[in-house]
């Protein structure tokens, strides 16, 4: 995928996947990983910034296979925010679209 695409909708897809369901951090990258290839070095900077923008809280849950784990919670800011997100999203999806649609049967 190119990668100013995967950039574009990364955001998006990790606001939804936490809306879901909380998440820690590497169970994210798994997640959003079935949609575009990210790794750990993608994620972890996104979540640091929007949790600092208040979208995210973190809570740590004890874990059977090591130290706790930081799990990410989508707050109510986060959710207006993942939806304007996501008008966006459809808005432009949309337009692309019928753009590319028009230039179609423009050149046959």
């Amino acid at each position: 995928m190119n990668a100013q695409f995967k950039k574009g909708v990364l955001e998006l897809i990790v606001l939804e996947s936490v809306r879901q369901r909380d998440m820690y951090g590497y169970e994210l990258v798994e997640e959003v990983s079935k949609v575009v290839d990210v790794n750990e070095g993608t994620i972890y900077p996104l979540l640091k910034r929007l949790t600092n923008e208040h979208y995210f809280e973190t809570y740590l849950r004890e874990s059977t296979e090591g130290p706790p784990r930081k799990y990410y919670h989508l707050t109510a800011a986060g959710v207006l925010y993942r939806d304007g997100l996501e008008n966006e999203w459809k808005e432009l999806a949309q337009k692309v679209g019928r753009f590319l649609e028009n230039c179609k049967g423009k050149s046959g």
